[in-house]
């Protein structure tokens, strides 16, 4: 499918609903993100401002939604504070985030005042969020720069596009690579640790968010394409992946892993109780170190 006849990706906006849903309930103290409601448009904030307000709606239809959001922002939490805190502790002079969707840290984390950062998606993903920015009044970077760059992951070069965007091989790169992995085939996952690596000056990190295989998890997600067919046929599952897998995918390319933790370990750390344990112990954040 080509750029122009794709649309902007759905999970996205799930995944945005489910920030802002969570902001100032959630992870007291170490969650927040202000920014999310704001790159939302005003249908796509009923169901959150519902979960807000711990108000579920009447109808199948609004019902779906409301559960749909209620879950992830379970989800999102652990996912959220687990990867701000690895970005937080290997900072480099540059950021790039893979798959960016609607994701917000430019605009939120202060400590990337130094940090020129890449936000790497699809094109049609890329003018869906920059059309929100300018609909919400162009929040603050916090960031030193922001710079889009378009990129179908199943067609075109990572690598070739990062370069063109005046991405520095040569300085080390925070990489975060968070929801996207499930979506992508093995070999296209292949592919993109291998760009990754490619423009890894030595002291580079990668922070990645992957699924793991799980027969309890699989069964929600079946259960889930029931409830959101439009979504989950849309942008299926096309790859998980074993710990002990990733390690040695990311062993080949010189990435060396020095965490990888599931998401229910992270929740039950912060305290942060959730209805949805088995997304959260099939759902995994590694970082791995270029040396």
């Amino acid at each position: 499918m080509s750029g122009g006849e794709r649309t902007a990706s759905r999970t996205a906006v799930l995944v945005c609903q489910g920030r802002a849903a969570a902001d100032g309930r959630l992870g007291a103290g170490r969650f927040a993100d202000a920014v999310a409601v704001r790159l939302l448009r005003p249908p796509e904030r009923i169901p959150v401002d519902e979960v807000r307000a711990g108000t579920p709606p009447r109808g199948w239809a609004a019902r779906t939604a409301y559960e749909g959001v209620r879950a992830c922002a379970e989800v999102l939490v652990p996912r959220t504070v687990a990867i701000d805190d690895a970005v937080r502790g290997h900072r480099a002079p540059q950021l790039v985030v893979l798959g960016a969707g609607l994701d917000s840290r430019a605009w939120r984390l202060p400590e990337l005042a130094e940090t020129d950062v890449w936000e790497v998606d699809h094109p049609a993903s890329q003018r869906d969020k920059q059309q929100r920015l300018a609909e919400a009044g162009t929040p603050a970077v916090l960031a030193r720069s922001v710079t889009f760059t378009p990129v179908d992951f199943a067609a075109d070069d990572l690598g070739g596009a990062l370069r063109a965007a005046g991405h520095d091989a040569s300085v080390p790169t925070t990489w975060l690579w968070e929801g996207v992995i499930p979506y992508l085939a093995p070999a296209e996952v292949r592919a993109a640790v291998r760009a990754i690596t490619g423009r890894s000056a030595p002291g580079s990190t990668l922070v990645l968010n992957y699924q793991s295989p799980s027969a309890k998890a699989a069964a929600g997600r079946l259960i889930a394409r029931v409830l959101n067919s439009s979504l989950t046929a849309a942008e299926p599952w096309r790859s998980l992946w074993k710990p002990r897998a990733m390690a040695a995918l990311l062993a080949e390319h010189g990435l060396r892993v020095v965490s990888d933790e599931d998401l229910l370990t992270v929740a039950e750390r912060l305290e942060v109780g959730a209805r949805g344990v088995m997304s959260l112990r099939s759902g995994r954040v590694a970082v791995a170190r270029q040396d």
